[in-house]
């Protein structure tokens, strides 16, 4: 996992964003707020990542303008389509299929439920200085860790200023 205090890897990946494919581009978010959110998951519809990504919505968290969120996951770009509006997530759901971006940030899966080269369940903080000011994995996407690696971020994003709400994580929700 990368090391809080080192300067984060940039990437350019594809995402659903409001309904629609893109390209999510880190350094644009980075640059325009004061801390970036990236919520890492092996696949989409894992229940306990879907609950931490429903409280991070639920928390408001992409409704600020110091604060982006990114959910990034080991699934497709129409995979993406379907979890994003089943789960009304309003913040971009980038597809790392290959887990290059999880590569980059040292949180690739060798092997998780019969895949492989896919993401960690993790948490990483970013700094408008593009330093990591917050990196937690769990050792298993299954794990219900309590506080849960989005509720431990908050520290970290109030430390940059942000003054975000803590979210609370249902693992037991309509996952």
């Amino acid at each position: 996992m990368i090391d809080v205090g080192r300067k984060a890897p940039d990437f350019i990946a594809p995402a659903v964003a409001g309904g629609t494919a893109t390209e999510l581009e880190l350094f644009r978010l980075v640059d325009d707020c004061d801390a970036v959110a990236l919520c890492f998951a092996p696949a989409n519809f894992v229940p306990t990542c879907t609950a931490e990504f429903a409280a991070v919505r639920d928390a408001g968290w992409h409704d600020r303008g110091d604060l982006a969120v990114v959910a990034l996951t080991g699934d497709s770009l129409y995979a993406g389509f379907a979890y994003a509006d089943r789960f009304e997530l309003p913040f971009p759901v980038v597809s790392d299929f290959h887990g290059g971006v999880a590569d980059s940030y040292d949180l690739v899966a060798e092997s998780w439920e019969g895949h492989s080269q896919i993401p960690r369940r993790a948490t990483v903080v970013i700094g408008g200085d593009w330093t990591v000011r917050f990196a937690e994995a769990t050792a298993d996407a299954l794990d219900r860790p309590a506080p849960s690696p989005v509720q431990n971020a908050t520290a970290a994003l109030r430390d940059l200023g942000v003054d975000a709400d803590r979210p609370r994580v249902n693992y037991d929700g309509p996952w």
